[in-house]
């Protein structure tokens, strides 16, 4: 059980990549571009999406009792790291301001 939240907590991480890949995209659009802010931000989206239905989907194959830990785990971490990331953006943000 152990290894399936260690393995999730990994997950959460490498499911998060998309999203920080997306939004270093969108600072290369340009105003008039076709493929916009938000498209790139909903393609990193799904992509990260998928990437954790099919760590999901990988667990239940190989060890089906841990799936449940794993898949909470992996939720979690996307959360904290998302949320964490947020904090220390604005955070920052503010920093460079003043």
């Amino acid at each position: 059980m152990v290894a399936a939240i260690i393995c999730g907590v990994i997950a959460g991480f490498v499911g998060f990549l998309p999203l920080l890949v997306g939004l270093r995209q969108t600072r290369k659009v340009t105003a008039t571009s076709n493929f916009g802010h938000m498209s790139i931000l909903l393609i990193s989206l799904v992509i990260s999406f998928a990437l954790m239905f099919a760590f999901a989907i990988l667990c239940v194959n190989v060890a089906r009792d841990g799936a449940m830990p794993f898949v909470l785990a992996e939720a979690v971490a996307l959360s904290v790291t998302a949320i964490v990331f947020g904090v220390r953006r604005t955070l920052g943000g503010k920093k460079e301001k003043e």
